[in-house]
């Protein structure tokens, strides 16, 4: 595998944004994700669980409810009191709309698409028309006393059914009136009684109203008679949300104390057509609140409070063992936080609101293999770069030399020139950025330190020059020849400079050349998201990884796939390789091993060997433990291309330094769980 002198390092204190929402479209199988920081993410279940999209988030923005409608478009809504729709072709707000009703608590689409309910804290449900290019008011239904805490259409479009404090009720949307009105029981607590916060709703086609709340219980009542039908006690906490599978034969809810249930409608006995719902499989996959749920057609979704998105697959729903069978816990974004200047030993950590500025340490020791060298010089925290203003950081590099820093907010570029001389540092911000960007979806510094690539979200890459001792122009504008306007989210430039790889919202990879500023190919399309990619220093081949776990290897200079890449869709990789079910985020080289391409995910770091045959499925993937006991003659015979490596965990990023040395970066879990509030205690037995 080779051995390498290892950073761990550690000090990245990254907490990720609790979840606040969820929205799953089953047309395009995608599911939108709303965090507590108002950042945006869109996973797209068909690429692998993949996160294709992300919106970075805003101090002032709070979103409380998400819904698509009209198809692909997606509405979110929040205490702000505005109804924003997100453009996710150019990944940003598109515009928001006042919704004159206070701070909004709860929002719907009607089953056609066309209409937006929204539940305002001034206890009115307002209705707005979803035109091709807007929304727009239309009316309010009767205004009520109490905030509208939850909503549901029924599948007909005719009625809304609405949850408030003590009260469920349903209106009538042709009229505007409120035709049923049904108090919800409250628990006892010793002579006083605690209000009940209906926190969600679901209007069933057979009229039956499904409602959580915050005393605890899941409850069936018929919404032409007002009458209850059943009570479910699930928790002695809050039952925060609730979200029933497009059958109507499911229901799945989350509670405060972190817990997942399955309701399932079932016959009474067998053969029987008289039906109940019964709690059927109970998940504590959170540690924290479940404050948003979705049900798939083949798994239950949740995500709370702990930061965590699980998607637990429905075995019954499955067929055969794939992508959709296993169990799934997203904590960390499919991106890039971390950034590395390999010459200079430092690395910049991204934060929502600010950058931090590391020199890796240091020691004069050698050992073993798996020995823990003493550090001659710690680690040093050098400098803090705080963004101005509500908006958070989307994305942001250093320079390879370490003498530049640039990030990028959602409405504007920020660059600054970094001095390091004799341990002191001093940081000097360019203040004549071009004005034509306005702001960047990805960033990265060539290898010369001589100019920034700056993508656009409009397609475009801009290329600046960058001038000693600290200043910036504008080069060139590269397009791509399909005129594509998907926002680019992903770069990478050749060590020789002559190269620069882009890959935009459609999976269009375009290879542009540096010397006459104009597109020199496009790589053959393929039907998977890209999650990373590189360009070797030696060879100047392309190396793509998609969201199904396929590598690909494209000669730029050639422009085709190169030999080993044919061979390697021939061969097939292998089977465990393929149902790993996070993405590979970073790619780099060893320029002393051409052969050897380096690739991590969240949970392995992997060196991948093209002069060595590639495994298959009867082969163990992971056999070095094995292979160490053999003699150096034996472990020829059974060595293949691929050598993993799953000491690391939870990876953020790798790379190789200059000298030769590895970085890796961690977040353990539970470094994560400690910053967090403490959750709702749970009485334990024996205590």
């Amino acid at each position: 595998m080779g051995e390498f002198q290892v950073h761990r390092v550690r000090f990245f204190a990254y907490v990720p944004a609790g979840i606040r929402c969820l929205a799953h479209s089953p047309r395009s199988a995608r599911l939108a994700l709303a965090r507590t920081d108002g950042a945006l993410e869109v996973y797209n279940f068909a690429a692998n669980y993949f996160q294709e999209k992300g919106i970075p988030g805003h101090e002032t923005r709070t979103t409380e409810a998400l819904c698509w409608a009209a198809g692909d478009r997606l509405f979110g809504a929040g205490l702000g009191g505005d109804i924003s729709e997100y453009d996710l072709e150019k990944l940003r707000v598109k515009y928001s709309l006042d919704g004159f009703g206070g701070p909004i608590w709860s929002m719907a689409a009607d089953p056609s698409g066309t209409q937006l309910a929204v539940g305002c804290e001034d206890g009115s449900v307002k209705l707005f028309q979803v035109l091709p290019d807007k929304i727009q008011f239309e009316r309010s239904l009767d205004r009520q006393k109490g905030r509208i805490m939850s909503l549901s259409w029924h599948p007909s479009g005719t009625h809304i059914a609405v949850g408030s404090i003590d009260l469920l009720r349903v209106f009538d949307v042709k009229s505007g009136h409120a035709i049923q009105r049904i108090l919800v029981d409250r628990r006892p607590q010793g002579l006083y009684s605690r209000e009940c916060v209906v926190w969600s709703v679901a209007f069933l086609s057979d009229g039956t109203i499904v409602s959580s709340d915050s005393v605890g219980k899941v409850q069936f009542w018929d919404s032409e008679k007002g009458t209850l039908l059943e009570t479910h006690p699930v928790s002695s906490s809050a039952v925060l949300c609730l979200a029933v599978s497009e059958e109507e034969d499911s229901i799945v809810v989350g509670t405060s104390e972190g817990a997942v249930y399955q309701f399932q409608l079932l016959p009474v006995k067998w053969g029987s057509a008289e039906s109940k719902w019964v709690r059927t499989k109970p998940f504590q996959h959170h540690t924290h609140d479940v404050r948003a749920v979705a049900h798939s057609a083949t798994a239950l979704i949740s995500g709370g409070l702990d930061a965590q998105l699980v998607i637990r697959p429905l075995m019954e729903r499955v067929h055969g063992k794939g992508y959709d069978a296993a169990l799934r816990k997203f904590t960390f974004p499919h991106r890039r936080l971390v950034s590395c200047a390999k010459k200079a030993g430092l690395l910049l950590f991204q934060f929502p609101q600010h950058l931090e500025l590391w020199r890796l340490g240091a020691t004069n020791s050698a050992g073993k293999d798996g020995d823990i060298l003493p550090v001659s010089r710690a680690p040093e925290h050098l400098l803090q770069l705080k963004s101005k203003g509500p908006e958070h950081i989307c994305c942001s590099c250093i320079s390879l030399c370490g003498s530049w820093i640039a990030y990028s907010t959602a409405s504007r570029l920020h660059l600054h020139r970094v001095h390091l001389e004799n341990g002191s540092v001093s940081v000097k911000r360019v203040s004549k950025v071009p004005k034509l960007l306005c702001s960047a979806h990805q960033l990265l510094c060539s290898a010369d330190s001589t100019s920034l690539f700056v993508a656009s979200d409009e397609g475009a890459v801009h290329v600046l020059k960058l001038l000693e001792p600290g200043g910036c122009g504008h080069l060139q504008t590269l397009r791509p020849n399909s005129g594509s306007a998907q926002a680019v989210y992903l770069l990478a430039a050749s060590a020789d400079g002559d190269w620069l790889a882009a890959a935009g919202g459609d999976w269009e990879i375009n290879v542009y050349s540096l010397r006459h500023f104009k597109p020199h190919c496009t790589v053959p399309a393929y039907n998977c998201a890209v999650t990373a990619l590189a360009i070797h220093p030696v060879t100047n081949n392309l190396v793509i990884t998609h969201s199904d776990q396929q590598v690909f290897e494209f000669s730029i200079p050639d422009r085709e796939y190169t030999t080993w890449s044919r061979k390697v869709q021939q061969h097939g990789l292998h089977k465990g390789w393929l149902e790993r079910d996070t993405p590979i985020t970073h790619i780099t080289f060893n320029p002393k091993q051409p052969a050897h391409i380096l690739l991590h995910d969240t949970h392995m770091f992997c060196i991948l060997d093209k002069s060595l045959p590639l495994p298959d499925d009867a082969t163990p993937l992971m056999n070095q433990t094995a292979l160490k006991q053999l003699s150096e003659k034996a472990r020829r015979g059974y060595a293949h291309a691929f050598k993993i490596c799953k000491k690391y965990q939870p990876l953020l990023f790798v790379d190789l330094l200059e000298e030769g040395s590895l970085v890796v970066v961690e977040r353990p879990l539970m470094d994560i769980k400690t910053q967090l509030p403490p959750p709702v205690q749970q009485k334990k037995f024996g205590t």
